[in-house]
């Protein structure tokens, strides 16, 4: 993951893109990540059954991979730019396409929106989307603050969100 990480940073750091997706698959994998102290693969823990010690080793594998991110946005901070550094220039979105795995739900999907876009968003917000909201939404907004505001739809999206509420 670092070595993406870096890879990505650098592209940004080149002017090579200012887009990159970073799929790693772990949804649909069976890999077994031992520094999260789990022994199951993540989709057979995703699975849980709604046991407690399942849920909890389903917990262990997430809170594993989430500590892996605050490497990159150590990454993005450390390379100055004209609006400050390139994480103040950056948006990353990392999130779930599940809400409960365990019956393959996909509505409310935990969401990260990290950077500040160019200074067009705030950061530092906690927004709860209603019930029933696409997370195309959110993605869409996100079009809106980078400059695309042509872009009216994307997705299944029913509109744009408040990311600065």
């Amino acid at each position: 993951m670092r070595l993406m990480f870096d890879l990505q940073v650098a592209a940004f750091m080149m002017g090579t893109t200012h887009v990159f997706t970073l799929k790693t698959g772990r949804d649909a994998s069976n890999r077994v990540y031992p520094k999260s102290g789990v022994t199951g693969g993540f989709h057979p823990t995703s699975h849980h059954g709604e046991a407690p010690a399942r849920i909890e080793d389903f917990a262990k594998i997430n809170r594993y991979y989430i500590s892996l991110l605050p490497y990159l946005i150590e990454q993005l901070q450390s390379v100055p730019s004209a609006g400050g550094t390139l994480l103040d220039d950056t948006v990353i979105l990392y999130g779930s396409p599940m809400g409960n795995p365990n019956l393959h739900n996909h509505k409310r999907c935990p969401l990260l929106v990290i950077g500040h876009g160019g200074g067009t968003i705030k950061g530092h917000r906690h927004i709860m989307a209603d019930a029933g909201t696409p997370m195309a939404n959110p993605m869409l907004s996100v079009l809106h603050h980078l400059g695309m505001p042509e872009i009216t739809s994307f997705g299944d999206s029913t509109g744009v969100m408040n990311l600065n509420a």
